[in-house]
């Protein structure tokens, strides 16, 4: 089939490249007998597309027709080779993207106990990468054509469908697969898929994505067996990694903080450091209001007071004095807490 493909490509090519020389030769040809850049072009136009207009100047001399019927033969010619190598290559892409389709949604469906990876963000890339390495059967359903385009590009199997659709959710072979993980960034698009997952599978382990930790609560009353906070998973693990010296902008570029900080990105996540300034957003508040009026935007998982103290996953009544080193562990955005 590739190879079915490029000759259409080199055709297309080499009538787009024909007829700009075609276009070219034509448009010098009438302006080396004295005519306007601008008539000499619209001549040409109206000669090759066959328009049948009046000239714009009379064609009087021999050299002039000639011209005319050369670029008649030629145009002509070659608007013919492009059109048809036009159409042949919108069919034949058409054709491979049906048949790889078809293709794919027939290995699909041959599939049994396998599992659906519901979005391909960068938590679902990053799933789908752990799952290949574990030489799991899964399938990825997203609704993103650039997004299903990279998965098939990856060699995934994939069915482009939307997944808060029973339909989508069917062509992934719910009904044979035993697990399901739903990590779209959407927190009511991860309740919705929970909820017709389980109402079409009651068997299947759903495992479910939220973004806010008051959606852990719907999501496990949706159907959802286990739910992942990617602001929150592994809060614990995090704040036992951070050492507040290695957090600090100083020494971010040790090969242990880009490795630290890469991890999290992995997950979308991000670190920083906001030391609290008179009059600040966080100073005289506790950690437990900070982190209310962040509403899961981010967590606190370190502070280090002015006199050195180092507290690692600081209580929520733990208060927040000027010039204490708070380290936030977050979604993107968490800068703009720095003001």
């Amino acid at each position: 089939m590739k190879d079915l493909f490029r000759q259409p490509l080199r055709n297309l090519t080499f009538a787009v490249i024909y007829m700009m020389a075609v276009f070219a030769l034509a448009t010098l040809s009438y302006m080396a007998v004295g005519w306007s850049f601008d008539d000499a072009l619209y001549m040409v136009v109206l000669t090759i597309y066959t328009v049948g207009y009046d000239e714009v100047q009379p064609i009087t001399t021999p050299l002039l027709r000639e011209i005319t019927m050369g670029t008649i033969v030629a145009g002509c010619t070659g608007m013919i080779f492009f059109s048809s190598a036009l159409v042949q290559f919108i069919t034949i892409n058409q054709l491979q993207l049906v048949f790889g389709t078809k293709r794919m949604q027939s290995q699909v469906d041959k599939l049994n106990d396998h599992i659906i990876v519901c979005g391909f963000g960068r938590i679902g890339q990053m799933l789908a990468h752990e799952l290949k390495a574990g030489a799991a059967r899964f399938v990825i359903l997203e609704r993103s054509d650039k997004r299903a385009e990279e998965a098939r590009n990856l060699g995934y199997l994939t069915v482009q469908a939307d997944a808060t659709d029973e339909g989508g959710l069917k062509l992934a072979g719910i009904d044979r697969a035993r697990a399901l993980a739903t990590v779209l960034p959407d927190d009511a698009a991860n309740v919705f898929i929970t909820l017709s997952a389980r109402s079409l599978n009651r068997s299947i382990e759903i495992i479910a994505r939220g973004e806010v930790p008051s959606t852990e609560k719907k999501l496990r009353h949706a159907g959802a067996d286990k739910v992942v906070l990617p602001t929150h998973i592994g809060a614990e693990r995090i704040a036992e990694m951070i050492l507040y010296p290695e957090s600090t902008p100083s020494a971010r570029d040790t090969d242990k903080s880009r490795e630290f900080e890469r991890k999290l990105n992995s997950l979308g996540l991000q670190m920083e450091v906001i030391v609290a300034a008179d009059g600040g957003a966080f100073t005289g508040k506790t950690v437990g209001e900070i982190e209310q009026g962040a509403k899961g935007a981010f967590f606190i998982v370190q502070l280090k007071y002015r006199s050195g103290k180092t507290i690692t996953k600081p209580p929520a009544d733990t208060p927040i004095e000027i010039g204490d080193g708070v380290v936030l562990v977050g979604r993107d955005g968490l800068a703009a807490w720095a003001g």
